[in-house]
């Protein structure tokens, strides 16, 4: 008893007044975030089959909350890109990633995803899928395990606990206009590199 009345106080210093109560958010809100990340339902390859293998009573995705993966993009949180990412299917990806809301995280499964693998000079293959949307993990491997997809997991869980609502990007005042759907024509081309290839033109017609 004596001990309980003798508790010092806690002041908070003055550099901290104010973010108390935003760490305090932060936690809570990351914590139900973190168990609570839907995946989506789709493959590309052969690491698609290792992802399901994940979903399985083996592994069991569900330890981590993450076992509810949806068809929809509207009602996913994280994408995972399981496999060879090819030029005619870089523009479905990208539409699906516009169309997943905010908060949402992008995990990189397979060599393929990553940077192209063993396909990587070939004329149809995207070397790396992040040269197109933004990737948060990458889990390398030809194909990963299970048990590496789980670690990747993982990490996605721990980038969540460090974020704060007021450095996160779907918080911020300024619209996020999405990112452009490559066109597929003779190549592929990225709408975001349009201003250059124009410049290019230009230029070589004022030469001619």
């Amino acid at each position: 008893m004596p001990d309980e009345l003798n508790k010092p106080e806690y002041n908070i210093p003055p550099e901290l007044e104010g973010t108390v109560a935003i760490t305090t958010l932060d936690r809570i809100y990351n914590w139900g975030r973190r168990y609570s990340v839907w995946p989506m339902f789709f493959g590309l390859a052969c690491c698609a089959i290792e992802m399901i293998a994940t979903a399985g009573a083996r592994f069991d995705l569900a330890r981590f909350g993450m076992e509810i993966m949806r068809p929809s993009p509207r009602q996913c949180d994280l994408m995972i890109v399981s496999g060879t990412v090819t030029k005619k299917m870089i523009p479905q990806v990208v539409r699906l990633y516009n169309q997943m809301p905010e908060p949402k995280y992008v995990l990189s499964m397979g060599a393929c995803a990553c940077g192209g693998g063993p396909f990587k000079r070939g004329y149809n293959v995207i070397a790396g899928v992040d040269k197109y949307i933004p990737v948060d993990v990458y889990v390398p491997g030809c194909p990963p395990t299970p048990q590496a997809l789980l670690y990747g997991l993982i990490k996605i869980q721990e980038k969540i606990d460090k974020e704060s609502v007021k450095e996160v990007r779907w918080y911020q005042k300024e619209e996020d206009p999405g990112i452009p759907v490559p066109i597929l024509g003779p190549d592929l081309i990225d709408l975001r590199d349009f201003p250059e290839l124009l410049e290019r033109v230009t230029q070589k017609e004022d030469q001619a």
